[in-house]
């Protein structure tokens, strides 16, 4: 039935939206109802690509709605056909701009999944890519004083390091957990991030680092003694 024909919803729609002699202005709530309809058909009988394009103005149609947690969702759902593509460019946009669009809702958690999402997705096809949207997913948690939220997102672009043999990086990005741990008075993940990052120093074979690291961060966890005097350890590392 044509009703249900998903490339004749679209063709039905895309008319709605477009202005001539007879329509002095578009009509976006029926076009998009038939866009997103369309989206469904397409990714049902698994015809993705038409389904992504479907979805992504489906997510237009939501914003010229104004209503911008329609369209971030539905241009979650095109960065997921795109994933399943396997077209990583898009991955990247679609879920970018759906954090953007979560972020116009004042949704800074769903904003940041969005990013942890494209992250997950590119890992193992472009794992700078990813480490970069780890990244800017725990800013925009630390941004809104969340940091307990972003702990798994830390391990996640630390493993990437480790991976990577980018050795630093990683332990960087493990002291940068610790830290936010403080931040939320989590004690274990805390010692568990600092002691991540000696072991990483250890692996690279970079001692000097690995003892300072572990100096530092012993007088930060260092508790206190009845005199109220500060316990102070160090690390000998033998070669």
């Amino acid at each position: 039935m044509s009703s249900s024909n998903p490339n004749k919803l679209i063709s039905k729609a895309d008319k709605l939206t477009k202005l001539s002699l007879t329509r002095w202005s578009a009509d976006w709530k029926s076009a998009t109802l038939l866009y997103e309809q369309a989206a469904n058909g397409f990714r049902v009988s698994r015809d993705y690509e038409k389904a992504k394009l479907a979805f992504e103005k489906a997510s237009k149609g939501q914003e010229m709605l104004s209503s911008p947690w329609d369209a971030a969702k539905h241009m979650e759902s095109a960065a997921a056909l795109a994933k399943e593509l396997r077209n990583w460019t898009e991955v990247i946009d679609f879920y970018r701009r759906a954090s953007e669009q979560y972020m116009q809702c004042d949704r800074p958690q769903p904003a940041s999944d969005s990013l942890a999402k494209a992250a997950r997705a590119l890992e193992d096809a472009l794992p700078d890519d990813a480490v970069q949207l780890y990244t800017d997913a725990c800013v925009i948690l630390e941004d809104d004083g969340k940091e307990q939220m972003a702990f798994d997102l830390y391990r996640a672009a630390a493993s990437i390091y480790v991976k990577l043999e980018k050795y630093t990086d990683a332990a960087t990005f493990l002291l940068r957990l610790g830290l936010a741990a403080d931040k939320c008075d989590a004690r274990n993940s805390q010692c568990k991030a600092y002691l991540s990052a000696i072991i990483v120093y250890l692996y690279a074979h970079d001692l000097q680092q690995a003892e300072k690291c572990y100096n530092d961060c012993s007088q930060m966890l260092s508790p206190l003694p009845r005199k109220g005097k500060p316990v102070t350890y160090s690390l000998r590392i033998i070669p």
